[in-house]
């Protein structure tokens, strides 16, 4: 009853008080703020008179509605995940939220289901009893654990399952770890995004009005002045965007931690918005390990699963924030096995085609400056030509792959890097490209086609000759019967 109306009413907050700064307290506005107060509360209560939830036999079902009613059930066994988040204002209230993400039905819909403001023990319940039922439903645990509860009704706590266990905890986040946020530039930037939220809802509050009240104070201001206040804001902010990273990190990932229980991991992270996200081990494929060059200096890397079928994959694979390489390396090779070959380095050439990408547009920006601009504008493309060099070669540093016996390994960028490693088992498919440039120096793109994730990772400029003889030592069924010559 509260949780709804709050959320809608934080929607609503800044143009309630915009109209009550510019109509005072005018009788209209008063009335209409307070019959849109009401509203809300009364939708807060009908909801919850009317949403109800039961696991019978091999379906969930929820109920909802008054007026509109609708009736969503889905399969135990099409379950794909059960995430619990709790924000600030759940867990001062006791509450969680449960959402169910399942493969989508017979007509092509999506099944997923969302209970908020569920109690937080109940939350914790429900998950541990719809993916034990699943379990159960496709033969991965003995039917005898799998006992209904009474009928066929929503089981009691503690009637359906096995015991809440905490299970094995791979990794749990110390507090030296929240300063890496300051390596990452998506933290970096934090500042900058929040000056930009709050630049948008003024605006789209005040509208004009705030436009040319900021344009008049701009004009009545002192240009001398206003510039220097200008330059010493954006110094402050420079400065303060390492603190901000922290900060915002460690909001983030407050209390990470990542443990294996019923044949999943379950990572939990967050201060003020508790995320906790459940991943079948049978549906990961594999891992990511992606860094940028400052987390390269230091050492650092970041871990992510690649799942099969799975939703908002930027969000919910995060198996390990920002930290040491060493210690990731090890929580994957406890959690999930770890890669242990080598990489192979792709062809000379491939270096001069990563110098050409790298320095080919800043060296055309630099002629046409020569040729037409100021020459402050041709420092800045002579600057940016000459930093174009190094990441051109580290571009062709980080190119690489490998095979391991169990695992294949592909790896590649360098302002952003990622390393991707699936298993053996996973690889449903290989996909060769090659450019005309590419032909004549013997390079191909080699991709990687599996059924998570991306859904495929590519070895750019890799040897054509090359790549075709490891695409075959991984899958030979599948590759010799296109390769010409005598067939074994």
């Amino acid at each position: 009853m509260v949780v709804g109306p709050v959320n809608q009413l934080r929607s609503l907050l800044l143009p309630i008080v915009a109209g009550l700064v510019v109509g005072g307290f005018n009788p209209w506005v008063l009335g209409a703020t307070g019959a849109g107060v009401v509203a809300l509360l009364v939708g807060g209560f009908v909801t919850w008179r009317t949403t109800r939830y039961e696991v019978a036999g091999d379906h969930l079902e929820i109920r909802k509605g008054l007026l509109s009613r609708s009736r969503r059930t889905i399969p135990l066994e099409r379950i794909r995940g059960v995430d619990v988040t709790s924000t600030l204002l759940h867990r001062i209230l006791g509450v969680a939220v449960v959402r169910i993400e399942a493969a989508a039905g017979a007509v092509g819909g999506s099944e997923d289901g969302k209970l908020d403001a569920v109690d937080t023990a109940e939350a914790e319940r429900l998950r541990r009893v719809l993916l034990h039922r699943k379990a159960v439903l496709v033969g991965r645990t003995e039917a005898a654990d799998a006992a209904p509860a009474g009928d066929g009704q929503s089981p009691a706590p503690g009637d359906d399952g096995p015991a809440a266990d905490e299970g094995t905890v791979h990794f749990a986040i110390p507090r030296s770890w929240y300063l890496y946020g300051a390596l990452s530039l998506g933290y970096l930037l934090t500042p900058f995004a929040v000056l930009s939220a709050l630049f948008g809802a003024v605006q789209q509050t005040a509208g004009e009005w705030a436009t040319d009240a900021f344009i008049d104070w701009v004009q009545a201001s002192d240009r001398n002045g206003l510039l220097t206040a200008a330059v010493a804001a954006a110094v402050v902010i420079v400065f303060l965007m390492p603190v901000f990273a922290v900060v915002s990190y460690a909001l983030t990932h407050w209390g990470f931690t990542l443990r294996e229980r019923d044949g999943s991991l379950v990572a939990e992270r967050g201060l003020f918005t508790r995320r906790s996200v459940t991943l079948e081990k049978r549906r990961i494929r594999g891992y990511e390990l992606l860094d940028n060059p400052l987390e390269r200096l230091r050492g650092a890397v970041r871990l992510r699963a690649i799942v099969t079928g799975l939703g908002d994959t930027a969000g919910r694979s995060v198996l390990l924030p920002i930290g040491p390489r060493d210690r990731v390396e090890e929580v994957v090779d406890h959690a999930l096995g770890r890669y242990t070959g080598t990489l192979r380095r792709h062809p000379r050439a491939a270096l001069g085609r990563r110098l050409l990408r790298s320095v080919g547009p800043p060296a055309l920006a630099l002629a046409l400056a020569a040729a037409f601009a100021p020459a402050w504008v041709v420092a800045v493309a002579l600057v940016l030509t000459v930093a174009a060099v190094p990441l051109g070669v580290d571009r062709y540093r980080s190119l690489g792959h490998g095979h391991d016996g169990e695992r294949v390994s592909v790896r590649s960028g360098s302002l952003s890097r990622s390393q991707a490693t699936v298993e053996r088992s996973a690889v449903i498919g290989w996909t060769w490209r090659q450019t005309l440039f590419q032909r004549r120096p013997g390079l191909a793109d080699l991709q990687v086609t599996v059924g998570a994730g991306a859904g495929g990772y590519t070895a750019t400029d890799a040897s054509f000759e090359e790549s075709v003889g490891f695409a075959a030592g991984i899958t030979p069924d599948m590759v010799r019967p296109f390769l010409a010559g005598p067939r074994p």
